[in-house]
C-alpha cells in the first residue's frame, strides 16, 4: 500500500444517511473528493438532489435517493436503489438521527422515547442488517455509526438522546465482533457540539455555548469538516486495523472535569 493512497476511496460506493446537510453532507463531499461514489439521502428529495448536483459540479459522482429511515420499507428501497445504480455498497455511514425531546427523563413522553430510540437505534440496526451481508460476501466493507459524546456522559436534559447514542457505540462493538471474520470493520464516532443545524439550539445559545467551550481544551466548538475527516479516516485504508472503536471528536471536552 502506498502512503499517498491511505485516505483515497477511489471506486468505493458510500451510502450516507442524513447527508443533505450538516455532518452527513460534509462527509459525502469529503468522500467524493477522495474518489468515492456517494449516495445522498434524507427525507426531502429536492434537497438531496441539490447536494448531489453540487458534488457532480465539482467533479464528483453522486446520486440522490430520498428515504425516511424510520420506515423499514423505505430503508430497503434505499439499499435496493443504491445497488441497482452502483451494483454494491462498500461504505455505510449511519448518520441520520433524531432528538425530539429536551428535558428530564422523569417527564419524557412515551412518544419521544419511541421516536428517539426508533430513529437512533432501530433504524441503524435495520440498515446494517440490509447492507453488511453483501459486504461480507466480498469480504470488504466499512460501517461508521455517528454517535455523540452524549453517549459517554450524563446530562439532565438530553438523557434519552444520550442513551440512544451509547447504544450506537455498543451496536458498533457488537457488529464488529459478529462480522470481523468477514473482514468487515464497524466503528462509531462521538462528536461534541458541532456547528450544524441539528445542534443550532446549543451553539446559538450564548449561555450554553460559553458554558461548553470553557471546558474544551481547544476553546471552540467543532466544524462539520473536522468530523467528516474522522469518518473518512475510519472508512479508508488508513483505518484498516481499527474496528469496534468509538473515535471521540470533541476538542478534548471529555478529558476535562467540566460538563459540556
Amino acid at each position: 500500500m502506498k502512503f499517498d493512497d491511505l485516505f483515497r476511496l477511489d471506486g468505493k460506493v458510500a451510502l450516507i444517511t442524513g447527508s443533505s446537510k450538516g455532518i452527513g453532507r460534509a462527509t459525502a463531499e469529503a468522500m467524493a473528493a477522495q474518489g468515492a461514489r456517494v449516495i445522498i439521502s434524507s427525507r426531502k428529495l429536492d434537497i438531496c438532489e441539490q447536494v448531489a448536483r453540487s458534488i457532480r459540479d465539482d467533479g464528483g459522482d453522486a446520486v440522490a435517493i430520498a428515504c425516511n429511515i424510520s420506515d423499514k420499507s423505505q430503508l430497503q428501497s434505499l439499499v435496493d436503489q443504491t445497488n441497482a445504480h452502483y451494483d454494491q455498497i462498500d461504505i455505510l455511514v449511519c448518520n441520520a438521527a433524531a432528538n425530539p425531546y429536551y428535558g428530564a427523563l422523569q417527564d419524557m413522553p412515551d412518544e419521544a422515547y419511541e421516536k428517539t430510540t426508533g430513529v437512533n437505534i432501530r433504524s441503524n440496526i435495520w440498515l446494517c442488517q440490509m447492507v453488511i451481508p453483501q459486504m461480507a460476501k466480498r469480504r470488504e466493507g466499512a460501517v461508521i455509526i455517528v454517535s455523540s459524546v452524549g453517549g459517554l456522559k450524563g446530562t439532565g436534559t438530553l438523557g434519552i438522546y444520550g442513551i440512544t447514542k451509547a447504544a450506537d457505540m455498543a451496536l458498533a462493538r457488537n457488529l464488529a465482533v459478529e462480522w470481523g471474520s468477514s473482514n468487515i470493520r464497524v466503528n462509531s464516532i462521538a462528536p461534541a457540539i458541532i456547528k450544524t443545524d441539528f445542534a443550532r439550539a446549543l451553539w446559538e445559545n450564548p449561555v450554553i455555548h460559553d458554558a461548553a467551550v470553557q471546558h474544551y481544551p481547544l476553546k471552540r466548538i467543532g466544524t462539520v469538516e473536522e468530523v467528516a475527516g474522522a469518518i473518512v479516516f475510519l472508512a479508508s485504508n488508513a483505518g484498516n486495523f481499527i474496528t469496534g472503536h468509538t473515535l471521540v471528536v470533541d476538542g478534548g471536552a471529555t478529558i476535562t472535569a467540566g460538563n459540556s
